[in-house]
């Protein structure tokens, strides 16, 4: 086999793209960077064949594509959704409907956590619509604006991360989906199945979804969150006096004055049923026609059989063309009863729908060039052509994925080697496939803290992610199966690991929403949380993504986080209620 044409140079657009993410905070300029820099190295160097290269080839190339415009609209689709039933007031008269049975402090925070899961759909829908709606009920409560901000941010990314439908889901399969495309094998893999295989690994978003109520259950807090509970149980109101920013009100109240819980639940009722259908459908039709090629008899009786026939369907369905059919029947549903019920003009309709639509474009935005950066690293054509000869395309593919497996095994694929040699790539290899969870997990909290995106950090790891690992386990155990936990764990790692570092990061937009939309001191916010982010993380990386690398099973190591977890609660934490006892007649 030929040398690899470009060496260590193949790696620069990724690395130039995290580095300038770190230090610019921008991602989308990080990453067109990035993309810039690649077609220099492709371009031997010459700027302005660089420039018409980014342009044509990567970006536009990447653009038109039907599955990628399926997953850019279906997003759209789901957001401008959201903007109607928010329009609406459909989701406060939901929140309303539930908030009477909060009737003290352990009832207040529950009951803002259980909705947080209701509001599964979208992390800015529900950070915007919890911290405003619930702001009341928590003052009246005693329950300070720090806890609030801290149950608002820990359940909007986590809920929306782990949702089977959110805007949320069709990147993150779609991320998956493109480590796979530059695989140079037949892999028999599915980004579908892959995604929903790896929720369990997800351990900081699983625990962090946990430690909420927990901390209620108990009534015990820890560090500056345990100060600013006891502080605020000894006020009359909260303290505003340091508000960094202050939560500003947008358009008319015309569906707010007298929305209706149907409003949000009718529309998202429509869209699960029309997805759900659609990819049974697809996956359907599509397990047939390949069986119908490889002769094989789908009528066994066997159960372990039928279970596989169904997971074939989940994993071979067209997702992104049933998604974006299921948010637009929602999104129509939805314009419906606002102009039927709330007497809204198509107009209003129309201008909620584009409110929505337009928070998700620097996201779509940060997929394109992602996605771009992801087939510029890999070794098909820009036509998604398959390389009949090595590096058949280095004029505009960078062949990132072969050149990391020639480091892992210290040599190029499909050349001669040594006994000793070949053992020796295969230790090395077999200890990064123990330490690569954790060592992702850890990459991704970093990316995303510097950043402070978590979308950014999943669109620059994850598709990098996917081929390594591929590699990896290709060398250490041959076979890579779909259900292979050190795969799936890696994959939960960087989906976990961008939450985490969103979490901790104070420059993330959804920090920066969760402390306006509850009317907390943002740093305040950011101090109060930050605690609470390392310990999970701490306990989800030593009871988590390390056992898992040396063969723990995931249902052993899930259920020892979580008692871990009401354990240190239950030592480190502090009776909240503890001294208000005597300082007030009534906390």
């Amino acid at each position: 086999m030929p040398d690899h044409p470009y060496g260590w140079l193949s790696l620069l657009p990724p690395m130039a793209a995290i580095v300038l993410a770190i230090i610019t905070r921008r991602v989308v300029l990080s990453l067109l960077l990035g993309l810039f820099v690649g077609a220099l190295v492709t371009s031997a160097g010459n700027p302005i064949a660089a420039v018409g290269d980014t342009v044509e080839i990567h970006l536009w190339n990447t653009l038109v594509q039907e599955g990628k415009l399926r997953v850019m609209s279906f997003t759209v689709l789901m957001a401008a959704m959201i903007g109607v039933i928010d329009r609406t007031g459909g989701m406060q008269a939901l929140i309303s409907l539930v908030s009477p049975w909060a009737r003290n402090r352990q009832r207040g925070q529950l009951t803002t956590w259980m909705l947080g899961l209701v509001i599964f759909f979208d992390d800015y829908a529900n950070t915007i619509l919890l911290g405003n709606t619930l702001r009341p009920l928590c003052d009246r409560l005693r329950i300070s604006r720090e806890k609030l901000a801290y149950i608002v941010d820990s359940t909007a990314a986590p809920v929306a991360g782990l949702a089977l439908l959110s805007t949320w889901v069709a990147v993150e399969i779609e991320y998956v989906q493109l480590g796979l495309n530059e695989l140079n094998t037949n892999h028999g893999l599915g980004a579908f199945a892959l995604f929903v295989n790896s929720l369990p690994y997800r351990f900081y978003v699983i625990m962090a979804l946990l430690f909420v109520p927990m901390t209620a259950l108990l009534g015990r807090d820890f560090g500056p969150m345990l100060q600013a509970e006891r502080r605020r149980l000894r006020s009359d109101k909260p303290d505003e006096k340091h508000l960094l920013l202050t939560p500003e009100t947008t358009g008319d109240d015309l569906g707010h004055r007298n929305g209706r819980w149907y409003n949000a639940v009718i529309p998202l009722a429509i869209t699960i049923v029309v997805v759900m259908w659609f990819i049974y459908a697809t996956g359907t039709d599509a397990v047939a026609n390949r069986l119908r090629v490889e002769q094989v008899d789908s009528t066994s009786s066997d159960g372990a059989s039928r279970w596989q026939y169904v997971f074939d369907v989940f994993g071979e369905s067209d997702s992104a063309a049933s998604m974006q059919r299921g948010a637009l029947s929602g999104l129509v549903v939805a314009g419906l009863l606002a102009m039927i019920i709330q007497r809204m003009t198509l107009q209003q309709v129309v201008q909620a729908a584009g409110a929505g639509a337009k928070v998700v474009l620097p996201a779509l935005a940060i997929l394109w060039l992602a996605s771009s950066m992801s087939r510029m690293t890999g070794s098909k054509s820009y036509e998604d052509q398959k390389p009949s000869q090595p590096y058949e395309f280095a004029s505009h593919r960078l062949y990132t994925g072969e050149y990391l497996q020639a480091k892992i095994t210290g040599q190029m694929p499909g050349t001669a080697s040594s006994d000793a040699t070949e053992d020796h790539a295969k230790a090395r290899a077999e200890t990064l496939r123990k330490l690569l969870p954790t060592i992702v997990f850890v990459l991704s909290g970093f990316v995303a803290f510097c950043t402070g995106t978590s979308w950014g950090t999943m669109g620059i790891l994850l598709p990098m992610t996917v081929n390594s690992t591929y590699t990896v386990l290709s060398i250490t155990q041959g076979v890579v199966a779909p259900s292979d936990p050190i795969l799936l764990c890696t994959i939960g790692g960087v989906l976990a690991g961008a939450v985490f570092g969103d979490h901790c990061s104070p420059i993330s937009d959804t920090t920066v929403l969760s402390s306006q939309a509850s009317g907390c001191d943002h740093i305040a916010h950011v101090i109060t949380q930050l605690p609470y982010a390392m310990a999970v993380a701490a306990i989800a990386v030593v009871l988590g993504t390390l056992p898992i690398g040396w063969g723990v099973s995931v249902w052993v190591a899930g259920p020892l986080q979580v008692v871990t977890l009401w354990v240190l609660l239950r030592m480190v934490g502090g009776k909240v209620q503890q001294e208000t006892l005597d300082a007030n007649n009534h906390p």
